[in-house]
Order: structure tokens, then sequence, then C-alpha cells
């Protein structure tokens, strides 16, 4: 299926469609895209948890793309899984409380190691417990979605 849908009307978010959250829901890998303060694209692979109404995205503080979303958030998202993926784009809200930064990436730890729990609990506490966190909400003003049998 290629579902490219309309732009909701202004300041409004594009509701996900039940194909896109299906696809959405296993643990890809996210391609963001910013652009550096020279006008430069830049990007980076990042997790993401799903929202019913869009994507969470988290970093350590201080990073480029993080740094990137704070002078300018619009940002553009593909989550690929061979030829089948979808884009998303829109205008990011950041989220800089640690409480729910630390939660949030927390809980994208134990979903990608949802294999292996030991290791998401260590990373959780040796690594990203000791940084500053930032969360990034992407409600999209636009989907791009091209999966096959949906």
């Amino acid at each position: 299926m290629s579902d490219h849908l309309p732009p909701p009307a202004p300041g409004a978010a594009a509701s996900l469609p039940a194909s896109v959250r299906a696809f959405l829901d296993a643990p890809r890998f996210a391609v963001v895209a910013t652009h550096d303060p020279d006008g430069v694209p830049h990007q980076a692979v990042a997790w993401y948890r799903l929202l019913e109404d869009g994507i969470v995205l988290n970093s350590a503080a201080g990073r480029r793309w993080p740094e990137n979303l704070r002078r300018d958030p619009r940002v553009a998202v593909a989550i690929a899984d061979g030829y089948d993926w979808v884009g998303l784009r829109g205008i990011v809200e950041m989220i800089e409380d640690q409480d729910r930064a630390q939660a949030d990436i927390a809980e994208m730890a134990r979903r990608y190691h949802a294999d292996d729990p030991e290791k998401a609990e260590r990373l959780i506490a040796d690594q990203f417990r000791r940084q500053r966190r930032i969360s990034f909400l992407l409600r999209p003003a636009s989907i791009h979605a091209e999966i096959e049998g949906a």
C-alpha cells in the first residue's frame, strides 16, 4: 500500500492509520533528519516509542541532532523494514523534564532489548541514568507509508 495522507489543518496532527501503527509497533530504528545551523541536512539513527498520536524520540542532551531540534524543531523521520517504510514529518515538542525523559529512555531500552532484559536494565542503570536526557514528541503533520500488504 502506498499511502500519502493529506496534511491536516494548520496546527493539527495527522492521526496514525491502523496499518502505520501496526508497522511502527515493531522495534525498528528511526532515521531522524534535522538541519545543522548552516542548513546542511543531518541524519541520525534513534530508538522511538509509539504513542497513540505519534512517536517519542530520546537522546543524551548535547548531541548534534537534539541540539538541531532545539534551534529548529522541524523534523523528518523515516522508519524502514526492507522496502516497507513510514515517513513522518512535523514539528517536535521538546521534553526536558528529567523524570519523563529518563522514563522514556528506560521504556525504549526495555522495548529494544526485550530479548535480553538484563542488558536493558544494565543500560538504564549504568549509562542512561548518568546522562542528562531529552525527549521529543512528534505528532506528525504528514505521514507517508509504503507498506506492502497493508
